[in-house]
């Protein structure tokens, strides 16, 4: 199985470390890909980091994964609670997905607490800061060690 995990990322997250730094923290995300791309070589792994405030960006690089990727992480951000084509394009991929959230969701408001994308998740990570991203890609990585 390949060992290419695509770690995507939706709406507003390009603004990370300065959009309410009381909820999210003050690591942008080019922090959060250069932890990333460093965890992942000591992994093994080979990532894709991709941010898009676009749906059908991320809908296309799943559809990209599809055919390249071993495993995806994703933060799908407000797409989470409204998405359905999201979730329609990770039932499409076969291998395993980790949702992140870099906020407990769940001591948020009422409607953060529901999540398409966790229809299809094989994990979800809340409430951890950006060491989320961290936890995601070990998980994938002895994912993808056990996969047959």
């Amino acid at each position: 199985m390949s060992r290419l995990v695509y770690v995507l990322n939706g709406p507003n997250l390009n603004l990370l470390g300065k959009r309410q730094p009381h909820i999210y923290g003050h690591e942008t995300l080019a922090d959060v890909e250069q932890d990333c791309r460093a965890l992942a070589g000591e992994l093994g792994l080979e990532i894709r980091f991709h941010q898009s405030n676009r749906e059908y960006e991320l809908i296309d690089w799943i559809h990209e994964a599809r055919e390249a990727a071993g495993g995806i992480a994703i933060n799908p951000a407000a797409f989470t609670h409204t998405s359905v084509a999201i979730l329609d394009a990770l039932n499409a991929f076969e291998g395993p997905v980790i949702e992140i959230h870099i906020s407990n969701v769940h001591k948020r408001e009422a409607f953060r607490h529901h999540s398409f994308v966790s229809h299809r998740a094989d994990g979800v990570i809340a409430g951890f800061g950006t060491q989320g991203y961290s936890l995601a890609l070990r998980r994938l990585a002895r994912l993808l060690d056990d996969a047959p």
